[in-house]
Protein backbone atom coordinates (compact mmCIF):
# COMPACT_ATOMS: atom_id res chain seq x y z
CA UNK A 1 0.00 0.00 0.00
CA UNK A 2 1.41 3.72 -1.10
CA UNK A 3 0.87 5.82 2.19
CA UNK A 4 0.34 9.21 0.70
CA UNK A 5 1.90 12.40 1.69
CA UNK A 6 1.91 16.43 1.50
CA UNK A 7 4.81 18.67 0.56
CA UNK A 8 6.00 20.85 3.69
CA UNK A 9 4.55 24.06 2.39
CA UNK A 10 4.51 27.49 3.92
CA UNK A 11 1.09 28.06 2.66
CA UNK A 12 -0.42 24.84 5.26
CA UNK A 13 0.64 27.20 8.17
CA UNK A 14 -0.67 30.16 6.24
CA UNK A 15 -4.19 27.86 6.24
CA UNK A 16 -4.13 27.11 9.69
CA UNK A 17 -4.06 23.24 8.81
CA UNK A 18 -4.81 21.34 11.26
CA UNK A 19 -1.75 18.34 12.39
CA UNK A 20 -1.04 15.90 14.06
CA UNK A 21 1.94 15.46 15.61
CA UNK A 22 2.77 11.89 16.52
CA UNK A 23 6.28 12.55 18.11
CA UNK A 24 6.60 11.99 21.97
CA UNK A 25 5.36 14.64 24.26
CA UNK A 26 9.09 15.98 25.35
CA UNK A 27 9.71 16.49 21.83
CA UNK A 28 6.04 18.34 21.66
CA UNK A 29 6.69 20.82 24.62
CA UNK A 30 10.39 21.66 23.14
CA UNK A 31 8.33 22.63 20.07
CA UNK A 32 5.68 21.93 17.34
CA UNK A 33 4.62 23.27 14.26
CA UNK A 34 1.65 25.96 14.48
CA UNK A 35 -1.89 24.13 14.53
CA UNK A 36 -0.25 21.02 16.10
CA UNK A 37 -1.98 18.76 18.58
CA UNK A 38 0.34 16.20 20.18
CA UNK A 39 -1.44 12.45 19.62
CA UNK A 40 1.77 10.49 20.20
CA UNK A 41 2.76 6.71 18.69
CA UNK A 42 4.80 6.29 21.69
CA UNK A 43 5.11 8.66 25.21
CA UNK A 44 7.93 9.66 26.45
CA UNK A 45 9.32 6.68 28.44
CA UNK A 46 8.54 4.30 25.51
CA UNK A 47 10.61 6.53 22.88
CA UNK A 48 13.24 6.44 25.68
CA UNK A 49 13.23 2.57 25.53
CA UNK A 50 12.81 2.35 21.93
CA UNK A 51 16.12 4.75 21.65
CA UNK A 52 18.09 2.25 23.93
CA UNK A 53 17.13 -0.66 21.77
CA UNK A 54 18.17 1.43 18.42
CA UNK A 55 21.75 2.23 20.06
CA UNK A 56 22.68 -0.91 21.34
CA UNK A 57 21.14 -3.55 19.26
CA UNK A 58 19.82 -1.51 15.98
CA UNK A 59 16.94 -0.69 13.69
CA UNK A 60 15.06 -4.10 13.47
CA UNK A 61 14.98 -4.34 17.37
CA UNK A 62 14.37 -0.91 18.06
CA UNK A 63 11.06 -1.32 15.85
CA UNK A 64 10.03 -4.91 17.47
CA UNK A 65 10.51 -3.40 20.64
CA UNK A 66 8.10 -0.81 19.92
CA UNK A 67 5.16 -2.83 18.36
CA UNK A 68 5.63 -4.81 21.87
CA UNK A 69 5.45 -1.89 24.16
CA UNK A 70 2.18 -0.10 21.38
CA UNK A 71 0.25 -3.27 20.85
CA UNK A 72 -3.32 -4.66 22.44
CA UNK A 73 -5.25 -2.27 23.96
CA UNK A 74 -2.71 0.83 23.96
CA UNK A 75 -2.35 0.55 20.10
CA UNK A 76 -6.21 0.68 19.80
CA UNK A 77 -6.21 3.35 22.56
CA UNK A 78 -3.89 5.45 20.47
CA UNK A 79 -5.53 4.57 16.89
CA UNK A 80 -8.96 5.59 18.25
CA UNK A 81 -7.47 9.39 18.94
CA UNK A 82 -5.93 9.89 15.58
CA UNK A 83 -9.07 8.46 14.51
CA UNK A 84 -11.32 10.88 16.91
CA UNK A 85 -9.42 13.97 15.93
CA UNK A 86 -10.04 13.30 12.13
CA UNK A 87 -13.81 13.17 12.67
CA UNK A 88 -13.58 16.52 13.42
CA UNK A 89 -10.24 17.17 11.43
CA UNK A 90 -10.70 15.60 8.42
CA UNK A 91 -8.14 17.62 6.47
CA UNK A 92 -5.42 17.34 9.04
CA UNK A 93 -2.30 16.07 8.04
CA UNK A 94 0.26 13.87 10.03
CA UNK A 95 3.91 13.92 10.90
CA UNK A 96 6.41 13.34 13.29
CA UNK A 97 10.11 14.17 13.27
CA UNK A 98 11.36 14.02 9.85
CA UNK A 99 8.38 11.88 8.13
CA UNK A 100 9.48 8.88 8.35
CA UNK A 101 8.92 5.56 9.94
CA UNK A 102 6.75 6.93 13.20
CA UNK A 103 4.12 9.41 10.36
CA UNK A 104 4.11 5.83 8.49
CA UNK A 105 3.11 3.64 11.30
CA UNK A 106 0.43 5.99 11.85
CA UNK A 107 -0.64 6.06 8.77
CA UNK A 108 -0.86 2.15 8.58
CA UNK A 109 -2.47 1.99 11.82
CA UNK A 110 -5.49 4.40 10.01
CA UNK A 111 -5.36 2.85 6.94
CA UNK A 112 -6.23 -0.63 8.54
CA UNK A 113 -9.57 0.97 9.94
CA UNK A 114 -10.07 2.41 6.61
CA UNK A 115 -8.74 6.06 7.48
CA UNK A 116 -6.60 7.34 4.53
CA UNK A 117 -4.62 10.66 5.61
CA UNK A 118 -1.07 12.27 4.14
CA UNK A 119 2.10 12.77 6.03
CA UNK A 120 4.09 15.60 6.03
CA UNK A 121 6.66 15.53 3.65
CA UNK A 122 10.30 15.69 5.43
CA UNK A 123 7.84 16.32 8.51
CA UNK A 124 8.59 18.76 11.15
CA UNK A 125 12.37 19.25 10.55
CA UNK A 126 11.42 20.47 6.54
CA UNK A 127 8.52 22.51 7.73
CA UNK A 128 10.80 23.96 10.56
CA UNK A 129 13.38 25.09 8.18
CA UNK A 130 11.03 26.88 6.02
CA UNK A 131 9.29 28.58 8.63
CA UNK A 132 13.52 29.84 9.62
CA UNK A 133 14.13 30.56 6.09
CA UNK A 134 10.72 32.70 5.78
CA UNK A 135 12.00 34.87 8.67
CA UNK A 136 15.32 36.00 7.22
CA UNK A 137 13.37 37.01 3.88
CA UNK A 138 11.06 38.43 6.01
CA UNK A 139 14.00 40.81 7.77
CA UNK A 140 14.66 42.03 3.92
CA UNK A 141 11.26 43.90 4.17
CA UNK A 142 10.79 47.19 5.35
CA UNK A 143 10.17 47.66 9.23
CA UNK A 144 9.14 50.57 11.23
CA UNK A 145 10.21 50.49 15.33
CA UNK A 146 8.11 51.68 17.82
CA UNK A 147 10.66 53.12 20.72
CA UNK A 148 9.42 55.32 24.15
CA UNK A 149 10.16 54.47 27.82
CA UNK A 150 8.79 51.91 30.11
CA UNK A 151 5.32 52.06 30.46
CA UNK A 152 4.45 54.25 26.70
CA UNK A 153 2.05 51.57 26.15
CA UNK A 154 4.31 50.63 22.83
CA UNK A 155 2.66 47.13 22.41
CA UNK A 156 -0.80 48.08 22.95
CA UNK A 157 0.22 50.55 19.73
CA UNK A 158 1.15 47.91 17.79
CA UNK A 159 -1.75 45.90 18.43
CA UNK A 160 -3.64 48.76 16.81
CA UNK A 161 -2.12 48.55 13.48
CA UNK A 162 -3.14 45.55 11.09
CA UNK A 163 0.85 45.17 10.10
CA UNK A 164 2.08 45.43 13.77
CA UNK A 165 4.23 42.28 15.35
CA UNK A 166 3.67 41.44 18.67
CA UNK A 167 6.91 39.91 19.75
CA UNK A 168 6.16 39.99 23.59
CA UNK A 169 2.82 37.68 22.39
CA UNK A 170 4.59 35.06 20.95
CA UNK A 171 6.79 35.20 23.62
CA UNK A 172 4.56 35.14 26.34
CA UNK A 173 6.04 37.37 28.27
CA UNK A 174 6.47 41.28 28.33
CA UNK A 175 9.89 42.10 28.13
CA UNK A 176 11.35 42.97 31.56
CA UNK A 177 12.48 42.10 34.87
CA UNK A 178 8.74 42.11 35.42
CA UNK A 179 7.12 40.38 32.28
CA UNK A 180 6.59 37.16 33.47
CA UNK A 181 2.84 35.71 32.69
CA UNK A 182 1.19 33.08 34.54
CA UNK A 183 1.62 30.85 31.63
CA UNK A 184 4.78 28.94 30.48
CA UNK A 185 6.93 31.04 28.72
CA UNK A 186 7.35 29.82 24.44
CA UNK A 187 10.01 27.96 23.96
CA UNK A 188 13.09 29.50 21.93
CA UNK A 189 11.54 27.26 18.69
CA UNK A 190 7.72 28.03 19.39
CA UNK A 191 8.60 31.93 19.57
CA UNK A 192 9.84 31.36 16.02
CA UNK A 193 7.05 29.73 14.17
CA UNK A 194 4.47 32.09 16.12
CA UNK A 195 6.87 34.45 14.44
CA UNK A 196 6.77 33.13 11.37
CA UNK A 197 2.95 32.06 11.28
CA UNK A 198 2.64 35.69 11.70
CA UNK A 199 4.91 37.00 8.92
CA UNK A 200 2.91 34.69 6.33
CA UNK A 201 0.08 36.40 7.25
CA UNK A 202 1.29 40.34 6.49
CA UNK A 203 2.24 42.64 3.53
CA UNK A 204 5.39 44.05 3.20
CA UNK A 205 6.13 46.86 5.73
CA UNK A 206 5.89 45.94 9.48
CA UNK A 207 5.69 47.44 12.45
CA UNK A 208 7.34 46.43 15.57
CA UNK A 209 7.88 47.15 18.96
CA UNK A 210 11.60 48.05 19.86
CA UNK A 211 12.58 45.65 21.91
CA UNK A 212 16.11 44.25 23.46
CA UNK A 213 17.02 40.84 21.76
CA UNK A 214 16.40 38.58 24.62
CA UNK A 215 12.48 38.15 25.22
CA UNK A 216 11.88 36.01 28.75
CA UNK A 217 13.23 32.71 27.33
CA UNK A 218 13.21 33.74 23.54
CA UNK A 219 15.87 35.41 21.42
CA UNK A 220 14.69 37.33 18.50
CA UNK A 221 16.37 35.62 15.63
CA UNK A 222 19.37 37.37 14.24
CA UNK A 223 18.65 38.50 11.06
CA UNK A 224 15.52 39.52 12.05
CA UNK A 225 17.17 41.86 15.18
CA UNK A 226 19.75 42.99 12.15
CA UNK A 227 16.87 44.65 10.13
CA UNK A 228 15.41 46.29 13.28
CA UNK A 229 18.36 48.12 14.67
CA UNK A 230 19.05 49.54 10.86
CA UNK A 231 15.21 50.48 10.73
CA UNK A 232 13.57 53.83 11.24
CA UNK A 233 12.13 55.16 14.35
CA UNK A 234 8.68 56.25 16.06
CA UNK A 235 9.25 57.67 19.65
CA UNK A 236 6.46 57.86 22.02
CA UNK A 237 6.75 60.49 24.80
CA UNK A 238 4.41 60.60 27.31
CA UNK A 239 4.51 61.96 31.19
CA UNK A 240 5.17 59.98 34.14
CA UNK A 241 1.57 59.89 35.65
CA UNK A 242 0.41 58.35 32.07
CA UNK A 243 2.97 55.96 32.26
CA UNK A 244 2.39 54.98 36.00
CA UNK A 245 -0.69 54.39 35.33
CA UNK A 246 -0.32 52.38 31.97
CA UNK A 247 2.23 50.25 34.23
CA UNK A 248 -0.66 49.71 37.11
CA UNK A 249 -3.24 48.63 34.18
CA UNK A 250 0.04 45.98 32.91
CA UNK A 251 2.02 44.47 35.53
CA UNK A 252 -0.16 44.58 38.74
CA UNK A 253 -4.10 44.24 37.80
CA UNK A 254 -3.59 42.40 34.96
CA UNK A 255 -1.17 40.38 36.07
CA UNK A 256 -3.64 39.69 39.50
CA UNK A 257 -6.65 38.96 36.85
CA UNK A 258 -4.17 36.52 34.94
CA UNK A 259 -2.69 34.74 37.84
CA UNK A 260 -6.37 34.68 39.40
CA UNK A 261 -7.82 32.90 36.39
CA UNK A 262 -5.10 30.52 36.01
CA UNK A 263 -4.96 29.58 39.29
CA UNK A 264 -7.92 30.72 41.19
CA UNK A 265 -8.02 34.11 43.81
CA UNK A 266 -6.69 31.98 46.19
CA UNK A 267 -3.59 30.48 45.26
CA UNK A 268 -3.19 33.48 42.56
CA UNK A 269 -2.96 36.38 44.72
CA UNK A 270 0.59 35.26 46.63
CA UNK A 271 1.82 33.66 43.20
CA UNK A 272 1.32 37.20 41.73
CA UNK A 273 3.50 38.54 44.74
CA UNK A 274 5.74 36.41 44.49
CA UNK A 275 6.79 36.94 40.83
CA UNK A 276 7.29 40.77 41.85
CA UNK A 277 9.20 40.53 44.69
CA UNK A 278 11.53 37.73 42.67
CA UNK A 279 11.68 40.16 39.66
CA UNK A 280 12.52 43.26 42.06
CA UNK A 281 15.19 40.63 43.67
CA UNK A 282 16.67 39.67 40.38
CA UNK A 283 17.14 43.61 39.52
CA UNK A 284 19.13 44.10 42.93
CA UNK A 285 23.24 44.07 41.11
CA UNK A 286 21.90 46.84 38.87
CA UNK A 287 19.93 48.72 41.69
CA UNK A 288 22.57 48.23 44.17
CA UNK A 289 21.69 47.01 47.74
CA UNK A 290 20.69 50.61 49.54
CA UNK A 291 18.17 51.12 46.74
CA UNK A 292 16.80 47.67 46.62
CA UNK A 293 15.93 47.37 49.96
CA UNK A 294 14.28 50.30 50.05
CA UNK A 295 12.07 49.33 46.74
CA UNK A 296 11.84 46.07 48.68
CA UNK A 297 10.16 47.83 51.68
CA UNK A 298 7.65 49.95 49.39
CA UNK A 299 6.89 47.16 47.81
CA UNK A 300 5.93 45.04 50.98
CA UNK A 301 4.02 48.46 51.90
CA UNK A 302 2.29 48.18 48.60
CA UNK A 303 1.21 44.54 48.66
CA UNK A 304 -0.88 45.26 52.17
CA UNK A 305 -2.66 48.40 51.01
CA UNK A 306 -3.61 46.09 47.69
CA UNK A 307 -5.18 43.24 49.86
CA UNK A 308 -6.94 45.84 51.58
CA UNK A 309 -8.67 47.47 47.89
CA UNK A 310 -5.72 50.15 46.73
CA UNK A 311 -3.43 48.42 43.98
CA UNK A 312 -2.94 52.48 43.45
CA UNK A 313 -0.48 52.09 46.14
CA UNK A 314 1.93 49.99 44.35
CA UNK A 315 2.74 53.66 42.75
CA UNK A 316 5.32 54.21 45.53
CA UNK A 317 8.04 51.38 44.36
CA UNK A 318 6.84 51.80 40.69
CA UNK A 319 7.34 55.43 40.09
CA UNK A 320 11.61 55.38 41.60
CA UNK A 321 12.17 51.92 39.37
CA UNK A 322 10.78 53.75 36.67
CA UNK A 323 12.96 57.31 36.94
CA UNK A 324 15.84 56.09 38.90
CA UNK A 325 15.98 52.81 37.13
CA UNK A 326 14.53 51.71 33.70
CA UNK A 327 13.93 55.45 32.66
CA UNK A 328 18.18 55.81 32.84
CA UNK A 329 18.48 52.35 31.15
CA UNK A 330 16.40 53.08 28.18
CA UNK A 331 17.78 56.71 27.49
CA UNK A 332 21.12 54.78 27.03
CA UNK A 333 19.56 52.58 24.72
CA UNK A 334 18.04 54.98 22.48
CA UNK A 335 21.46 57.31 22.11
CA UNK A 336 23.50 53.92 21.20
CA UNK A 337 20.52 53.46 18.78
CA UNK A 338 20.58 57.02 16.64
CA UNK A 339 24.54 56.29 16.07
CA UNK A 340 23.86 53.42 14.38
CA UNK A 341 20.07 53.88 12.94
CA UNK A 342 18.31 56.24 11.03
CA UNK A 343 16.89 59.54 12.35
CA UNK A 344 13.84 59.01 14.23
CA UNK A 345 11.00 60.13 11.91
CA UNK A 346 8.34 61.15 14.13
CA UNK A 347 8.02 62.18 17.96
CA UNK A 348 4.91 62.52 19.97
CA UNK A 349 2.32 61.73 22.16
CA UNK A 350 1.04 58.24 21.77
CA UNK A 351 -2.31 59.45 19.38
CA UNK A 352 0.42 61.06 17.15
CA UNK A 353 2.70 58.06 17.32
CA UNK A 354 -0.21 55.76 15.97
CA UNK A 355 -1.41 58.47 13.65
CA UNK A 356 2.47 58.18 12.07
CA UNK A 357 2.66 55.10 12.51
CA UNK A 358 -0.56 54.17 10.25
CA UNK A 359 0.35 57.13 7.66
CA UNK A 360 3.95 55.53 7.19
CA UNK A 361 4.94 54.71 4.07
CA UNK A 362 7.62 51.91 3.27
Amino acid sequence: MTLATTPAALRLIEQGRPLIDVRAPVEFAQGALPGAVNLPLMIDDERHQVGIAYKQQGQAAAIALGERLVSGEVKQARVQAWQAYLAEHPDALIYCFRGGLRSQIAQQWLAEIGVSRPRLDGGWKAMRQALCEHIDTAALQPMLVIAGLTGCAKTTLINQLDNGVDLEAFAHHKGSAFGRRPEEPATQINFEHALAKRLLALPAGLVIEDESRHIGNANIPLSFWKALQQAPRVRIEMPLDWRLSQIQQDYIIDLEQAYAVRHGVYKGWPLMQQQLSNALLRLGKRLGNARLQRLQRLQALAFKEHAHGNPQAHEAWLAPLLTEYYDPLYRYHLEKQRAVAPPEIHVGDWDSCLTAARQWNC
